[in-house]
């Protein structure tokens, strides 16, 4: 489902951040993609958000998606969930989800963020085991869609990129969306003024 992760992160090219709020999301919003090829339906992806209280914390509950459905889901059944807690005041995560299951590959992995500590610890429930790794201010898969979209994008100027650490499996890489400017897109709800991002990925 890598293709659902980065459409995950293209919705940032049409988003525009609110500014009635210092977030650019808020509790009960959501997000649907229906991939398909011509009229047919090969599966949908959603992201939705929520709020939830831990240990006295208040956190944002971003919950993300994607399934196979239909002739799809015969030759490749996928069932992929993905969850971030992230705390309303630092923005950065605490306890990330991952619950895999494409074609039989299947990954069950919960990674809990020490951010004071610097620390992440991984539990992987598939193999049984538990480390902890240096994780340094880090967003995980979820978590970087939404901190990328808080950002303030109209101080940019062409060529200037946002950047963050995102944290995957175990290792921290570093993460751009370079900013090509403005852009008018023709759609059926009408024409929309659009920021043009380029998601800048690191090789492998």
């Amino acid at each position: 489902m890598r293709k659902i992760c980065f459409l995950f992160l293209f919705f940032l090219t049409i988003v525009v951040s609110s500014q009635e709020s210092k977030d650019s999301y808020k509790k009960g919003e959501w997000l649907k993609y229906r991939i398909h090829y011509g009229i047919i339906n090969a599966g949908y992806a959603s992201l939705t958000v929520d709020e939830t209280v831990e240990e006295t914390k208040e956190l944002y509950h971003f919950v993300g998606k994607g399934w196979t459905t239909g002739m799809a889901s015969w030759f490749f059944k996928v069932r992929d969930q993905y969850e971030s807690y992230v705390d309303k005041k630092t923005k950065l995560p605490t306890h990330f989800v991952r619950r895999v299951n494409e074609g039989g590959y299947v990954i069950n992995r919960d990674i809990y963020f020490d951010q004071d500590k610097h620390i992440a610890k991984i539990e992987d429930h598939k193999h049984k085991t538990k480390k902890e790794v240096k994780a340094v201010g880090v967003q995980d898969m979820i978590s970087a869609f939404y901190s990328l979209r808080n950002k303030d994008i109209d101080s940019l100027k062409v060529g200037e990129s946002l950047e963050l650490s995102m944290f995957f499996d175990a290792e921290t890489f570093p993460f751009k969306m370079l900013y090509l400017g403005k852009e008018i897109l023709s759609t059926r709800f009408g024409k929309i003024a659009c920021f043009k991002m380029r998601p800048l990925v690191k090789s492998g």
